[in-house]
């Protein structure tokens, strides 16, 4: 599990892809800090396991499954991305439940200074959008952001001067493509709504341990 503050920006210092596999070695430092073979670690937003390590990166394969459903799959020698390692169990709590598992991506349409802050727009598709609300949170390219805005086909998000700066979210550009991932709890709470009984009872919390 992860949290979306993102503790630095890495580079790519190689992609290893043949039609059935891929495997990316990531230049970094801070997230090398205690981690071992077999530990998680989320690049731009998706958990990856660490399977190579070195003293200045490490070595993760990417499954064919990730690379149709997020934006790996574009990353070049040298692109910079988003490092987390797995929150810790005495850590801070500081965005949201983040699981590295990636619902879609979205189309960058705009980036539009509003005083210190930075308001990002971004297109999506209606499955998705489904899960996004008004002050919910999302994650993008890993980042835990706040939603200031949703429509039918999109939504915003205000960025401040400290996540601008350790981040990459600002360093793209309008048309360019950012992994998603929307707030688990809607997804259980979908789920829930679909069980046989067709709606939400006591009976139904108590046996699902709410009440």
């Amino acid at each position: 599990m992860f949290t979306g503050i993102i503790e630095e920006v890495g580079t790519v210092r190689h992609i290893t892809q043949t039609p059935k596999k891929c495997a990316l070695t990531l230049c970094a430092k801070k997230v090398l800090e205690e981690t071992k073979i077999g530990d998680s670690i989320a690049v731009n937003g998706v958990c990856l396991t660490v399977t190579q390590l070195e003293n200045d990166s490490f070595t993760a394969d990417v499954m064919p499954e990730t690379l149709r459903r997020s934006s790996l799959g574009q990353l070049k020698v040298n692109s910079p991305v988003n490092l987390e390692r797995a929150m810790a169990a005495n850590g801070r709590f500081g965005g949201h439940i983040v699981t590295g598992h990636i619902d879609g991506t979205g189309k960058i349409l705009s980036m539009q200074p509003e005083g210190n802050a930075v308001l990002v727009t971004i297109r999506t598709e209606s499955q998705l959008l489904q899960y996004v609300v008004e002050k919910g949170s999302i994650a993008i390219d890993g980042i835990s952001l706040t939603i200031v805005a949703v429509s039918h086909d999109r939504f915003t998000v205000s960025l401040i001067p400290h996540t601008g700066a350790e981040t990459t979210l600002l360093r793209h550009r309008s048309g360019e493509i950012v992994n998603l991932e929307s707030d688990i709890i809607g997804k259980y709470v979908e789920r829930m709504m679909q069980c046989k009984d067709k709606g939400v009872s006591i009976e139904l919390l108590r046996k699902n341990g709410f009440c």
